[in-house]
């Protein structure tokens, strides 16, 4: 395709689509506020935009303006993002709320390579930021913007490779309407979550058909490529519940690791995958002579980026040795006061589910 058109071409052909077919609607979309876009992408990392959607407009109507987040205590964030995972953006917003106020008087800075300087902001959200912001012609690359690349063009080098990263930005770079690069860089993104999709793409109806890789070449499920996955690290954690319904114990995480600053109950985490006793594992771990299971353990599987989270849930009957032990080494919370505590997804739900929360 590359012989057939030429950069500007695939820019003109894009920014035509997107003028005449371009149906997609999001409350941050044609956004020039380098607060509300920097609030939209951080919340978009790794998730749906269905699933950030409602998360962005809480944060809005919470903290309107960047002073307003920089002021907020952490925990009032932490609860706010909580069950959107990928707990250390809300630290890393957090963070950089305050520098921007504090350090930069809240101004945002004005270009790519400054705004790469800010925590948590990477290529993507740089560009974005200084794009539809400040009208800097920086190609943005997600998932949509490398699957159009890929099969448009016909690129087989796994994108997630060091070798892909430099080729997929340097491909977009060059394709960039240096006179329109929000609208360019919105519409390329809009095509991919549209029309070139992951999935049944709407190849019959794209502008790029007649000259496409992949359409004419039958590798549409093909492209892109993705290297090798990893092997994700598979752990077992075991949640020992205890309250007597006016107060149970939790423990914030501290460790730099999943969940940090979120608040658990006591948990154990099991080396072995065999078989195991949840009654002995807990009087072992934590000293109790005598544990008594409330009800049946319950189990919750979750899928990380990097690891397979296989989770017991446990609530163990109130003891006076138990709570003795327990008021040494936890907090002890009231239950008319859980929901104000930021926990991961997984707990929350459990909490629901026995009418904790």
């Amino acid at each position: 395709m590359s012989a057939l058109y030429s950069n500007k071409e695939f820019a003109k052909l894009l920014l035509e689509w997107n003028q005449t077919a371009n149906q997609r609607s999001m409350p941050w979309k044609g956004e020039t506020n380098p607060y509300l876009i920097w609030l939209s992408e951080i919340i978009l990392q790794q998730t749906r935009v269905e699933q950030g959607l409602p998360y962005y407009q809480n944060f809005v109507k919470k903290f309107p303006k960047v002073k307003d987040l920089a002021s907020a205590p952490e925990t009032e964030i932490m609860k706010l993002w909580q069950g959107l995972g990928y707990y250390s953006r809300a630290r890393n917003l957090h963070f950089t709320a305050k520098y921007i106020y504090k350090e930069l008087k809240g101004v945002f800075p004005n270009n790519y390579k400054d705004l790469l300087k800010l925590k948590g902001v990477g290529s993507y959200t740089a560009a974005a930021i200084a794009s539809f912001a400040f009208n800097e012609p920086v190609a943005v690359v997600d998932g949509n913007v490398i699957r159009v690349f890929s099969r448009v063009l016909g690129i087989h080098t796994p994108f997630d490779s060091t070798e892909g990263k430099k080729q997929f930005f340097e491909l977009a770079q060059n394709h960039i309407c240096r006179k329109h690069p929000a609208k360019y860089n919105q519409a390329i993104m809009d095509f991919g979550a549209t029309v070139c999709t992951p999935k049944n793409p709407a190849c019959q109806s794209c502008v790029f058909a007649e000259h496409c890789y992949a359409f004419n070449k039958g590798k549409v499920n093909v492209l892109p490529v993705k290297a090798k996955p990893l092997v994700k690290k598979k752990r077992t954690f075991v949640f020992v519940i205890l309250t007597n319904g006016k107060e149970i114990f939790l423990e914030q995480r501290t460790e730099k690791d999943i969940w940090k600053h979120l608040f658990q109950p006591p948990i154990i985490e099991v080396f072995d995958e065999g078989n195991f006793s949840v009654e002995e594992v807990i009087a072992a771990h934590f000293g109790i002579k005598k544990v008594v299971l409330e009800n049946k353990p319950e189990t919750h599987k979750q899928t990380l980026t990097h690891q397979q989270l296989n989770m017991h849930f446990v609530q163990i009957k109130w003891s006076k040795e138990a709570a003795a032990i327990f008021k040494k080494q936890f907090q002890a919370v009231s239950v008319a006061q859980l929901n104000q505590f930021a926990l991961p997804k997984a707990v929350a739900l459990h909490f629901h589910k026995i009418s904790l929360l």
